[in-house]
């Protein structure tokens, strides 16, 4: 088995092991009130998803 000459730093070691690239979060309009959403999501403003009441608002 080979042994390695130099330690590797955590950094160096965590750099080679991302095989990611970031990337913004995909949003769209909400189809009921127009709000800013995430895709896949409830809108957090009126509560509707893909066009029918999924969580139900309570006004205080």
């Amino acid at each position: 088995m080979a042994h390695p000459k130099h330690k590797i730093s955590k950094q160096r070691r965590n750099k080679r092991r991302t095989h990611y690239k970031a990337t913004k979060k995909t949003l769209a309009k909400c189809s009921n009130c127009g709000a800013t959403v995430q895709y896949h999501r409830v809108c957090s403003e009126c509560g509707y998803y893909r066009g029918q009441l999924a969580i139900e608002k309570v006004e205080l």
